[in-house]
């Protein structure tokens, strides 16, 4: 078999599959209320994976946009406090109807509600993975959502793609499939014609050249370059990813010749790696010398306060923020030790100089080594 028919016969057999499935996907023409209908397809679908013997974990979305109808809203709202209050509303009803579909299984569901600050720090990540890992030992099926009631816009994974690619990794998932309402990625816009789908990508050359446009939705926050960045987070950590629509559900998963299949990366990251580059929006920026650079870059080291020349932004001991060049290049992420009040006296000086003059506390990285991630 060549790459592509080994990829998707790899995704078919799949011990431990983790689905998304987007709001455009499981409502109905308006928008507004969840079609149970293609609800129970997909269900069914992923009934029928257990049944062979495997796992599955579902990424839902859907919350906010079945919350709009009861709330009288015609289309996903602007401001953040309506879209929790509509999230609040929603996800009640979208995991009754995932309960009330895989009753009639005899499977049952357990909600997961994460936001990106749950899975960034290390006892939280932790937690995470055990209680998701739990729950499939016990024969759940986790249904997985971005908590977008308690979200904020500094803490959201953004869209449901990403978080169902970092959650794939976090459950040791063998393929993570991708359903929308568009049946492939195509070489140009599906509606244009001429475009033609592109039934592999093997490589990120496959990609050059390709016109990947946004969201097409009013009820979705993801478009399809937020799928193709998924696969490319999901192929970090060595999974294969198939992109397909709702309606092929069942056929992607077993291994047929539909959708996208994205080949994994032949080395994949580190977990703890991948989480702080894809999981984490930084909430400021350490300007660093050049030769903090080259020691970050070059010889993988920890960030000490002498390398350091400025501090940018508000944040506290914990955070992710970005480290960068003093051309402002981001050159790597990683979880700061201090918050950006007690840097600055900080800078330029040795942490055998800090610890003789602050104490103890004080003789430790700013970031440690562990904590950090090339970009």
């Amino acid at each position: 078999m060549g790459t592509e028919a080994v990829l998707r016969a790899a995704v078919g057999g799949a011990r431990r599959v983790v689905v998304k499935v987007g709001s455009s996907s499981l409502t109905g023409p308006g928008g507004g209320a969840i079609d149970e209908a293609r609800l129970v397809a997909l269900v069914d679908h992923l009934a029928s994976v257990r049944a062979r013997g495997g796992e599955v974990v579902l990424v839902s979305s859907g919350a906010i946009a079945a919350g709009l109808g009861p709330l009288g809203l015609g289309s996903r709202p602007r401001d953040l406090a309506t879209q929790q209050a509509a999230a609040s509303v929603g996800q009640g009803a979208l995991v009754a109807a995932y309960a009330r579909a895989f009753a009639r299984h005899q499977l049952t569901v357990g909600q997961v509600l994460l936001t990106a600050d749950d899975v960034t720090r290390r006892t939280h990540y932790t937690n995470a993975r055990r209680t998701l890992t739990r729950l499939l030992d016990l024969g759940i099926v986790p249904v997985v959502n971005e908590n977008d009631t308690v979200a904020t816009h500094e803490i959201r994974f953004g869209d449901n793609d990403r978080l169902a690619a970092l959650v794939s990794h976090l459950v040791g998932a063998d393929a993570l499939v991708l359903l929308t309402d568009v049946d492939a990625l195509y070489d140009g816009p599906p509606s244009r014609p001429g475009s033609t789908r592109i039934s592999a990508v093997l490589h990120a050359g496959d990609l050059e050249g390709v016109k990947i446009g946004g969201t097409g939705s009013s009820v979705g926050s993801g478009g399809m370059a937020t799928k193709v960045e998924s696969a490319g987070i999901a192929g970090a950590a060595g999974i294969p990813t198939v992109l397909s629509r709702l309606a092929d559900a069942g056929h992607a998963l077993a291994g047929e010749d539909v959708g996208t299949v994205f080949a994994p990366q032949s080395r994949s990251r580190a977990s703890r790696q991948l989480w702080i580059a894809h999981a984490t929006t930084p909430r400021g920026r350490l300007i660093v010398d050049e030769g903090a650079v080259t020691a970050l870059t070059k010889r993988r080291t920890s960030l000490l306060p002498a390398g350091i020349v400025e501090v940018r932004g508000t944040f506290v001991g914990g955070d992710p923020v970005d480290v960068c060049a003093p051309d402002g290049r981001a050159v790597a992420r990683g979880l700061v030790n201090y918050s950006s009040g007690e840097l600055p006296p900080m800078l330029g000086r040795t942490t055998h100089d800090l610890a003789r003059d602050l104490g103890a506390a004080y003789e430790r990285e700013v970031i440690h080594r562990d904590d950090l991630v090339l970009l």
